[in-house]
């Protein structure tokens, strides 16, 4: 009795273990067919086509061309790709690689190792997208230009069937050299975690460190910038109706040739913002490029639609200032050897009413703001190529000086902007 048990237990493995690969395969090949789709009619810029796909019981093999265009020109770029694909259990290993190996025949940017690039699928909807490049270095003989950089290491994990994902990228050191100038990076670190809210909106936190950037030109002076951090956040509010979002640049030091500057910091924020308004403007924006690509194909129906995605962008920026939203500079803050740039900028809109939405004529009749900036007088009175850019600003009144300092104090409202007391009238664009 014990012997029959035992045995169908085993025959129960052996059958979930030669079908299981087989369900994986084919849920895989369902999968890539569905992003593919998915990929080319979400955006127009990036088009993936699968040129063949054959799957078997443990394995598959697929091959395809990725194809790249330049949203101002139209020209298309094509990579032909092929995949090797292993099935398991619960998922699927996808390793890719170029057409052409990574490595073209009489090439020697790569020692020993090549880079890897896979994709790791689950059942359920997860996925996680790794990229590992060894140490890189070409250089062309006839020509003084070279790339060299160390190993590398970037991980995407996608979740909840694409609508959540981490990104992790590791680069410590890049160089490239050209004809004019050499750049260098140090110790890149990036993480983002991120969740789609809806539409092309998402929410998360994400930060971005550089330890060094170095630029050494033959033209100009050379320039070198330590401890780079660049931090986001964006968060929903209203039930998801709304979004909050925050960015912040810091710099410790910006060095041109024996002079360091530092640090410096500038926060931008946007709160309030109407999700499904964005949504649409995104949307409208994206079509207006299509449309200015494609103009010359037929004159009288280009016109057509080109009125109807304006009406459509205006409609979105109504959206946006009927349900109320603020953006603006709150903080600005750059060390010079002559004193500190400070400054803030901010314009906001009011929520309005449903009987102000009905008789709203002009978006910016309501738009408020106010700006604030402070500048070193004597940056404008030792730097001539500084005093050429103020000069203008400070003939016409809209900086005066206050002491040791050039000010800059502004408020709009009633589509007039009055900056230290010179009026200017704004015209209704919207």
């Amino acid at each position: 009795m014990k012997l029959n048990k035992w045995t169908m237990i085993g025959s129960a493995v052996l059958l979930v273990a030669g079908v299981a690969p087989w369900a994986v395969g084919y849920v895989t090949e369902q999968q890539w067919l569905e992003a593919t789709e998915e990929v080319n009619q979400s955006q127009p810029f990036v088009r993936l086509e699968t040129d063949r796909y054959e799957r078997g019981v443990f394995s598959a093999e697929a091959s395809g061309t990725l194809a790249l265009m330049d949203p101002k020109t139209g020209e298309t770029d094509q990579i032909g790709f092929k995949v090797a694909i292993s099935h398991g259990v619960t998922g699927s290993l996808l390793a890719f690689s170029p057409k052409g190996g990574w490595q073209h025949e009489g090439a020697r940017w790569l020692e020993d190792e090549e880079p890897s690039l896979t994709l790791e699928t689950r059942l359920w909807g997860a996925a996680v997208v790794e990229f590992q490049a060894p140490p890189v270095s070409f250089e062309q003989p006839d020509r003084p230009e070279s790339v060299s950089a160390s190993g590398g290491f970037a991980r995407v994990e996608v979740g909840r069937m694409g609508e959540q994902a981490e990104v992790l990228v590791v680069w410590p050191e890049l160089s490239m050299l050209g004809p004019r100038a050499e750049v260098k990076l140090q110790d890149l670190h990036v993480e983002q975690s991120m969740a789609l809210l809806s539409g092309d909106v998402w929410t998360g936190r994400g930060t971005m460190s550089l330890g060094a950037l170095v630029v050494d030109s033959a033209e100009l002076p050379a320039v070198s910038v330590s401890n780079v951090s660049f931090e986001t956040r964006s968060e929903a509010s209203n039930s998801g109706q709304t979004l909050d979002s925050e960015a912040v640049l810091a710099v410790d030091s910006v060095s041109i040739e024996d002079a360091e500057y530092g640090p410096h910091r500038v926060a931008v924020s946007v709160d309030h913002l109407d999700v499904a308004s964005w949504n649409e403007f995104s949307s409208a924006m994206t079509d207006m490029q299509l449309l200015a690509m494609n103009a010359g194909a037929d004159p009288r129906s280009s016109y057509q639609q080109q009125m109807a995605v304006m009406q459509r962008f205006n409609e979105a920026v109504r959206g946006l200032a009927a349900n109320g939203f603020s953006v603006g500079v709150r903080e600005l803050s750059l060390a010079t050897p002559e004193g500190e740039i400070q400054g803030s900028l901010d314009v906001s809109h009011p929520e309005l009413s449903e009987d102000e939405r009905a008789n709203m004529l002009m978006v910016m009749q309501r738009l408020v703001g106010s700006v604030d900036v402070t500048v070193p007088l004597a940056l404008a009175e030792q730097y001539p190529a500084v005093r050429m850019q103020l000069s203008p600003l400070i003939k016409q009144g809209l900086l005066v000086r206050d002491g040791d300092e050039l000010v800059m104090k502004g408020q709009m409202e009633d589509l007039v902007l009055d900056i230290n007391g010179v009026q200017i009238p704004l015209p209704p664009l919207l």
